[in-house]
């Protein structure tokens, strides 16, 4: 069927450029975040499941078009952080999101996973980040004013599952 939807998890190399692109197009993140988007990636990459991250990428016609990236919080026995959820620009309102979002929950449970935190911005900017979160039954559980920089704090989500 074309246009349809695979997920993996295994990590390859090429998925580092992959993850560079698909944050650059959403026009969102800073050239620093970018960098830390894709060094997530080689970590995984070079250490494998040593370096703490795990990924899901979806693919269509074996193109990558999003992807989330997640892992359990140290010194938590069930606690996970959902670092990076993105997808590319150019597939966004297809319903991406909310399918990575329900594979990431799928596999964070079957880690032993009880509670997913996820964090963005309070810009203007991000109102469609913080709204997706909540229609995905994230509730929002503390803003810290001017965290990133002056006018631009960070609100944290939890998801018990």
């Amino acid at each position: 069927m074309k246009n349809e939807i695979n997920f993996r998890t295994d990590v390859k190399a090429f998925d580092i450029k992959a993850v560079g692109d698909i944050v650059k197009s959403t026009k969102f993140f800073n050239e620093e975040e970018i960098q830390v988007a894709m060094e997530l990636v080689e970590e995984r990459v070079e250490k494998g499941e040593e370096s703490g991250y795990e990924f899901i990428f979806a693919e269509i016609n074996n193109n990558v078009v999003g992807y989330t990236c997640y892992g359990r919080i140290p010194c938590t026995k069930h606690s996970f952080d959902m670092y990076w959820i993105a997808t590319h620009q150019d597939f966004q309102g297809l319903g991406i999101g909310k399918k990575l979002i329900d594979e990431t929950e799928k596999a964070i449970k079957n880690l032993g996973g009880h509670g997913i935190y996820v964090e963005t911005s309070t810009k203007d900017q991000y109102h469609p980040t913080r709204s997706f979160y909540l229609k995905m039954n994230y509730l929002q559980k503390a803003v810290f004013e001017d965290f990133y920089d002056k006018n631009d704090g960070k609100v944290v989500y939890i998801k018990y599952i």
